[in-house]
């Protein structure tokens, strides 16, 4: 008598290849690691394709000039920071509460070794690939003030703040949160403050905003 026996047959073909969006993540961050370990002239886009571990045309097909992969991490990086900003998020929560998160959210973004790394590459290399700079006011610089602004703008709406001008008064919240950690930061002469740090310096930050100074 014979017996059948369901033989598990193996799929034919190539293996299944990442979709675009993985792809372009794997390249975020081999572009990273790479400016970060070598600065933007000396990384070739060879040198990246390698270490996300795929070939250069599909490099060029996704990302056709090293700047614009420089542009999309730094887009990435400020995403990150937007989520954390979710306005229907912070609309549940009290005045204090929600500015203390949004400064500790914009606190752990600039204040990150990451970005440190990535400011000192900018201001660095800008003279030789103006690029860079204008990539990382417009994607970083620009969208996070304007999202800080934005909430100080619906709190003044729902009377809860009053503000003359809030697009003054952003730019100098941002820069009570993170001039002087930053500064140092930059220069090497502290770390970058850790997250107790950030989360102690947004508490203050924000006390400072919302009470004022006067006794």
């Amino acid at each position: 008598m014979v017996q059948n026996h369901n033989i598990e047959k193996k799929p034919r073909g190539r293996p299944q290849v990442r979709c675009d969006e993985d792809t372009r993540g794997v390249l975020i961050e081999a572009a990273n690691k790479q400016f970060h370990e070598n600065g933007y002239a000396a990384v070739s886009i060879a040198a990246i394709a390698q270490e996300a571990g795929v070939s250069t045309k599909t490099l060029y097909r996704l990302f056709p000039t090293k700047a614009d992969l420089f542009s999309e991490m730094v887009s990435d990086r400020t995403g990150r920071f937007l989520l954390a900003l979710d306005p229907g998020t912070l609309a549940t929560v009290e005045l204090r509460q929600g500015l203390e998160r949004m400064l500790m959210a914009y606190g752990m973004l600039t204040l990150s070794q990451d970005t440190i790394t990535i400011t000192r590459l900018v201001i660095g290399e800008s003279d030789r690939f103006p690029e860079l700079a204008s990539s990382f006011y417009e994607k970083a610089i620009m969208r996070t003030n304007a999202s800080m602004e934005n909430w100080l703008r619906r709190q003044v709406e729902h009377g809860l703040i009053k503000l003359e001008d809030p697009h003054a008064a952003c730019g100098m919240l941002r820069g009570m949160m993170i001039m002087e950690p930053q500064r140092a930061a930059m220069l090497r002469q502290l770390p970058p403050p850790n997250i107790e740090e950030i989360a102690a310096r947004a508490r203050m930050c924000a006390d400072i905003f919302l009470k004022g100074c006067t006794a």
